[in-house]
C-alpha cells in the first residue's frame, strides 16, 4: 500500500456501480461483494437494472446498477453511496441524487461526449459544473480506453477489449477499500475459466484500474471498515432466490419427500427454477411449464402423488395460479407457492419491487379459501422462510403462500449455512398401508389435519376434488350443513397453525409511546431506524411480522403496551388494513412508498421523531 494514502476508518460504506444496460455492472458489483465477504464484511447488496431487453443506449431508461453496503454489521443495502461510479452521463444523472456530500465519485470520461450528454438531457457536461461536482472529490478515468489497453495486451481484439471497463472500474474501488486484489483474480478466474482468453483480459483490466488508483498523483485516500463479528461457521454471499431453493431442498431431504417443481419463467422469480434445475442431482423434479396454470396444476398434481409440491412465480402468475390455489385448498393438499413481489398491476415495474400482493395472497380466491401465508424479511431469511412454508404444508396439509420479493430475490447478504440435521423436524402425516381406521377426510384433533394418502398404497383408495366432500369420508356433498362445517374446519385448520408458531418479538422498548409495525423485506430499513431514535432515549419499539396468517398470537398483546401504532409498508396499506380488520379497537397510522424503491433510513426517522 502507498504510503501516502491516508487511511478512513468507517463503521460500513456504501457503493454503486451504475452505466448503460450491457456496461456489466451487475457483474462488477456481484464480485466487489463477493469480494467483501471473503475479506470478513457483513454486507447487503441492491441490483436494479432496465425492464426492456434492450433499452435506448445512454438514456435515463436504460441505466443498470449494482449497490453494496459492507461494514461491521449491516441490515440495509444503504441510503447514500460513499462510491459512487458512473460509466456514462445517464448514469450519473440517475443517481447523482443518492451520493453524499463528500462522496467519490469516479466517472468514465471517455464516455461524457456531448452526443451521450445531450441524451441524458444535459444540455453541457456535467462534470464542468463546479456548482454541482465541488461537492464530491471527482475522479475523471478514462476507463474505457485504459481498460482496452490492458485487456489488448493479454490478446483480445479492440472493441471486445473495451467491454472490460466494468472490471477496470472494480480495480478502482478495490484499491479505495484496501481489499486483496488476489482475491479478486480468484473470483475472475472462477468466472471466466471456461474462456481463458476472457480470464486474462479481464484480469489485467483489473490490475491496471487497481493500479490507477494507487498511483502516487491520484493521492486517494483509503477507506477500512470492520469485519463482521459472528459465530464460526461456513459463510457465503447468497440472494434471496438461492436461499429459497435451498430451503426448499433442505425440507424436502429432511421430510424425505421428493421435490417438484412446476413453474413458468418470470422476473424476479425465475432463478428459483433455475437453481433447482441445477441440482437435479439431488433428486428435484423440475417441470418448465407453457404457462403459470401449468405449472401450479402439475404441482398439485405432484402433491397428490406424494411429492413435496412447489410452483414459483412473481404477481402476475398468482394472479392466474388463483384458481388452482383454490383446488389445493378445498382438497387439502400440501403446495408452497412462492411469490417474489414485484411492482404492478399487470405487467407494472417488472424488475423493481413492491409489497403489493398481500391482498392477493390473504384474500385472492374465490369463495372461503383460506390458507398459511409467510413472508421472508431478508436474503438469507429466505431459507429459514422456504424451509417453514414446507415443513407446515405438509405438517398441516394445507398450501402455504411465500411472499418475498425482487430487491429480496436478486439482492443478497451473507448466509450462514446450516446443517440440514439441525433443522427443525419435518413429519408428514402420510397414511400406513391398510390403517383398518383410515378415512380421506378423516382429521388430526389437535392440528385438523387430514391424513396423507399416498396413491397406489394398499387399502387406502380414495376420491378428491374439487366439489365439496362429505366430512370424513370424502364423499361428494351438497348438503348446505356439510359445507358450512367443512369451511369452518379448513378455516380452524389455518388458525390453529397460530399455536405451533413462535410469539412474536418487539425490538427496542417493550411499550411506550409508539410502535413501528413492519413485514416483509422492510426490516433492515425499519428496525435501523428504529435502533437509531431508541438509542437516543426514544421510547419507541418495532413489532416485524414473518407470520401474515395466522398472526402471532400475541399480536393484540403487544397492540395495547403503545400509545401509537404505525405502519410501514411499500404499498398503499393492505397490511394497516388486514389488522384493522383484525383488531379494529386500535388506531393504526400508515407511512406508505410505492416508486419500486426501498425505505431509507433517515426519511424513516423524520416520520418517527414527528409521531413521537
Amino acid at each position: 500500500m502507498n504510503s501516502n494514502h491516508e487511511i478512513l476508518k468507517k463503521e460500513s460504506i456504501v457503493v454503486k456501480f451504475a452505466g448503460d444496460s450491457g456496461d456489466g455492472m451487475q457483474l462488477a458489483g456481484t464480485m466487489f461483494a463477493d469480494t467483501a465477504a471473503v475479506e470478513g464484511n457483513d454486507l447487503s447488496t441492491f441490483p436494479y437494472y432496465p425492464a426492456e431487453i434492450r433499452p435506448p443506449h445512454n438514456t435515463i431508461a436504460g441505466v443498470s446498477g449494482f449497490q453494496v453496503h459492507v461494514g461491521g454489521k449491516i441490515l440495509t443495502s444503504g441510503d447514500e453511496c460513499d462510491i459512487l461510479i458512473c460509466m456514462n452521463p445517464a448514469s450519473l444523472a440517475a443517481n447523482i441524487k443518492s451520493a453524499k456530500k463528500g462522496a467519490t465519485l469516479i466517472v468514465d470520461s471517455d464516455n461524457f461526449e456531448e452526443k451521450a450528454y445531450t441524451k441524458a438531457g444535459y444540455s453541457s457536461n456535467p462534470l464542468d459544473d463546479t456548482s454541482v461536482m465541488s461537492s464530491y472529490r471527482l475522479i475523471k478515468a478514462p476507463m474505457t480506453s485504459m481498460a482496452a489497453i490492458a485487456a489488448v495486451e493479454a490478446g483480445m481484439d479492440q472493441k471486445t477489449a473495451e467491454r472490460s471497463k466494468n472490471i477496470f472500474a472494480l480495480g478502482m474501488v478495490i484499491a479505495i477499500v484496501d481489499y486483496n486484489i488476489e482475491k479478486v483474480i480468484y473470483l475472475i478466474e472462477k468466472k471466466f475459466k471456461k474462456n481463458p482468453l476472457v480470464s486474462e483480459a479481464n484480469k489485467k483490466a483489473l490490475m491496471s484500474g487497481y493500479a490507477y488508483a494507487e498511483s502516487a498523483e491520484m493521492n486517494l485516500s483509503k477507506i477500512h471498515t470492520p469485519s463482521a463479528v459472528i459465530p464460526k461457521g461456513r459463510y457465503r454471499n447468497i440472494t434471496g432466490n438461492l436461499a429459497t431453493s435451498w430451503g426448499l431442498m433442505a425440507a424436502a431431504e429432511r421430510s424425505g419427500r421428493e421435490l417438484f417443481l412446476g413453474s413458468y419463467p418470470i422476473t424476479p422469480a425465475t432463478e428459483i427454477l433455475m437453481e433447482l434445475t441445477f441440482h437435479k442431482s439431488l433428486g428435484n423434479k423440475v417441470f418448465q411449464a407453457e404457462d403459470e396454470i401449468g405449472g401450479v396444476c402439475s404441482a398439485i398434481g405432484a402433491s397428490f402423488a406424494g411429492a413435496m409440491a412447489v410452483t414459483s412465480t412473481s404477481g402476475p402468475g398468482l394472479s392466474l395460479k388463483t384458481e388452482a390455489i383454490g383446488l389445493a385448498v378445498i382438497t387439502e393438499l400440501p403446495l408452497v407457492i412462492v411469490n417474489v413481489q414485484r411492482g404492478g398491476p399487470s405487467t407494472g415495474l417488472p424488475t423493481k419491487s413492491e409489497q403489493s400482493d398481500l391482498n392477493m395472497a390473504l384474500f385472492g380466491r374465490n369463495g372461503e379459501a383460506p390458507l398459511i401465508v409467510f413472508a421472508a424479511s431478508s436474503p438469507a431469511d429466505c431459507f429459514y422462510k422456504a424451509y417453514e412454508a414446507a415443513k407446515y404444508s405438509m405438517e398441516h396439509m394445507t398450501p402455504v403462500i411465500l411472499l418475498t420479493d425482487g430487491q429480496m430475490g436478486q439482492g443478497s447478504e451473507i448466509f450462514r449455512i446450516p446443517k440440514v440435521a439441525d433443522l427443525p423436524p419435518i413429519n408428514p402425516p402420510i397414511v400406513k398401508a391398510n390403517d383398518s381406521t383410515y378415512l380421506p377426510y378423516k382429521r388430526d384433533p389437535e392440528t385438523l389435519a387430514r391424513g396423507w394418502a399416498i396413491p397406489g398404497t394398499e387399502g387406502l383408495r380414495h376420491r378428491i376434488g374439487g366439489l365439496e366432500k362429505t366430512d370424513g369420508k370424502g364423499a361428494v356433498s351438497t348438503d348446505p350443513h356439510n359445507h358450512e362445517l367443512m369451511t369452518s374446519l379448513r378455516e380452524g385448520k389455518v388458525q390453529k397453525l397460530a399455536e405451533y408458531l413462535p410469539l412474536q418479538e418487539v425490538s427496542g422498548e417493550q411499550e411506550g409511546d409508539l410502535l413501528v409495525v413492519s413485514w416483509g423485506g422492510t426490516k433492515g430499513a425499519v428496525l435501523s431506524a428504529v435502533n437509531d431514535l431508541h438509542a437516543e432515549g426514544k421510547k419507541i419499539g418495532h413489532a416485524h411480522f414473518s407470520y401474515i396468517m395466522p398472526l402471532p398470537r400475541n399480536t393484540e398483546e403487544i397492540f395495547k403496551k403503545y400509545k401509537k401504532i404505525i405502519v410501514c409498508e411499500l404499498n398503499r396499506g393492505q397490511f394497516a388494513n388486514y389488522l384493522r380488520m383484525t383488531w379494529p379497537d386500535f388506531k393504526y397510522e400508515q407511512y406508505n412508498r410505492m416508486q419500486g424503491l426501498p425505505f431509507s433510513i433517515q426519511e424513516l426517522k423524520e416520520v418517527f421523531t414527528k409521531m413521537i
